[in-house]
């Protein structure tokens, strides 16, 4: 294989975005890990065991989220502002969505115009683009874990392809309740 083609084949990244697992992690999850070249986490891991536990599997990118000590805000920061695959990517966890961004948020999202915005905390999944921001597309994955208010337990994966995101699945990881006794973390 060329090195020019070598090249090509690495553009493509596939990324498993998860958030809100609040200590919790079940063999759902991880199969659903296994072919992701990354994980990210939107916040909220609930404790380091999550954290190392993750990127035991594959490199994770990650934010802390307001449930997350200081063990956790040592190793990830409030806010993640990178590249990847020529996609802007600005991930946070209180973030807000089109229309109603957190405020400190809505101060600066729209001169920074991330190609990405990846927030987390409402354990409500969204996938949106914002019309103000052309070319912008929002995504909270919703809550992985077993704490909040949800009823379905979700995560998202995508494939960013040369500076495009798409093949995007949303993942329904099961009901939230009654699943404490299946965290793999205990």
């Amino acid at each position: 294989m060329s090195e020019n083609n070598r090249f090509f084949y690495n553009t493509l990244k596939r990324i498993a975005l998860l958030s809100d697992t609040h200590g919790f992690i079940d063999q759902t999850i991880v199969k659903h890990l296994q072919d992701a070249d990354e994980i990210w986490h939107a916040g909220d891991f609930g404790n380091v065991a999550v954290s190392d536990y993750l990127s035991a599997i594959k490199p994770l990118k990650g934010v802390y989220g307001n449930v997350d000590g200081q063990e956790l805000r040592k190793i990830h920061p409030l806010h993640q502002k990178f590249q990847s695959e020529g996609v802007n990517v600005w991930m946070t966890h209180i973030g807000g969505y089109p229309g109603n961004y957190a405020p400190e948020i809505k101060k600066t999202i729209y001169t920074e115009r991330p190609s990405l915005f990846i927030s987390g905390h409402s354990h409500i999944l969204k996938v949106m683009p914002d019309p103000k921001i052309p070319g912008m597309l929002h995504i909270n994955p919703g809550a992985a874990g077993v704490h909040g208010f949800h009823h379905v337990r979700t995560m998202v994966k995508f494939t960013i392809d040369k500076n495009k995101i798409c093949e995007l699945d949303v993942i329904e990881l099961g009901q939230r309740a009654s699943l404490e006794s299946k965290n793999i973390l205990s």
